[in-house]
């Protein structure tokens, strides 16, 4: 589901950067390890858009084992939900100008429409359910401990929290009928 999120963002991202320039580039956005800049002639000139965290969401986390579908209890272990921290990063050696704009188009998409829903974005992924961009805010400290870790020099770029995507294999620990009786001392009682 990781990849199936990135690559429906970049695509959105790519038609929207296309509206707004009036441009036919398809791969302005490219899913590409950041970390690589430096020695990848294919990052030049491109936004690139790197996972750098993937934190599982326990808040949402549910503890039940069990599923009630129809008139059957499924046992199975529950789905994982994760947030995504994606970095957006504009390579653009010998146009700053053009890198900040193109940052600031980023920024001006997820302003617009920063929850996909299949409602508003029919192309979504089935098994994804919804996602919802928030940008994340680093002080200078962690910005430096983030590119430090990434090992290259400070690009433009933006981070962002997609919540959240459901890891869910989806095998069943057993199947049975709910509990409709209990025989309590040889005495019955229907719930």
């Amino acid at each position: 589901m990781i990849e199936e999120a990135f690559q429906f963002i970049r695509k959105e991202i790519n038609n929207y950067f296309n509206q707004k320039i009036n441009s036919s580039i398809e791969e302005r956005i490219i899913l590409g390890d950041i970390a690589k800049v430096v020695n990848d002639g294919e990052l030049n000139n491109k936004i690139i858009l790197s996972l750098v965290n993937v934190e599982e969401d326990r808040i949402s986390r549910n503890p039940d084992n069990y599923v009630k579908i129809d008139d059957k209890v499924i046992y199975k272990n529950p789905g994982v939900n994760l947030n995504l921290y994606c970095l957006f990063t504009v390579n653009r050696e010998k146009d700053y100008a053009g890198a900040l704009k193109h940052l600031s188009l980023i920024i001006q998409f997820f302003q617009y429409k920063n929850v996909f829903t299949h409602d508003n974005s029919p192309v979504l992924n089935p098994g994804i359910e919804k996602l919802v961009f928030d940008l994340y805010n680093l002080n200078f400290e962690k910005l430096n401990h983030l590119w430090s870790a990434l090992g290259g020099k400070y690009l433009p770029s933006v981070l962002y929290k997609l919540k959240m995507i459901t890891i869910d294999e989806g095998v069943i620990d057993a199947e049975a009928e709910p509990i409709k009786e209990i025989d309590i001392s040889g005495k019955d009682f229907t719930l």
